[in-house]
């Protein structure tokens, strides 16, 4: 469990760096994780004076889950919306559709979970 703040959220991505430090999905995990983690705080009770989130890390070899909870608090599922290129937000989602194999959410009003799955290449593969 993480706290709702916004140093969390680099704590969290320093995390998965240390835990991910020679796994080929790190660079994109590290930034899924301050994708997500933003998100939960921007636009749910986790950014709260009390709020909390939580981030799972599932790994093998060549793939990453990245799981981040939610407190909830918004009556509508996360979702991906177009961000008008003047916008300075707005983005996380579709850094993270960008970047993640399968995305998945789930909850209600009281949390979401958003899955992001990432799969690295496979190795010893000859490309033209």
């Amino acid at each position: 469990m993480c706290p709702g703040s916004r140093e969390e959220v680099t704590r969290a991505r320093r995390w998965t760096r240390d835990i991910l430090s020679n796994h080929p999905c790190a660079d994109d995990a590290e930034l899924i994780v301050s994708e997500l983690g933003s998100n939960a705080l921007t636009h749910t009770a986790s950014g709260t004076a009390y709020g909390t989130f939580q981030l799972t890390l599932s790994l093998s070899p060549r793939t990453v889950a990245i799981s981040v909870t939610d407190e909830g608090g918004h009556p509508e599922e996360p979702g991906h919306t177009e961000a008008d290129p003047r916008d300075t937000h707005g983005r996380g989602l579709t850094i993270v559709m960008a970047l993640a194999r399968l995305l998945d959410i789930t909850g209600s009003q009281h949390g979401h979970t958003v899955t992001a799955q990432l799969v690295a290449p496979e190795t010893g593969a000859t490309t033209y």
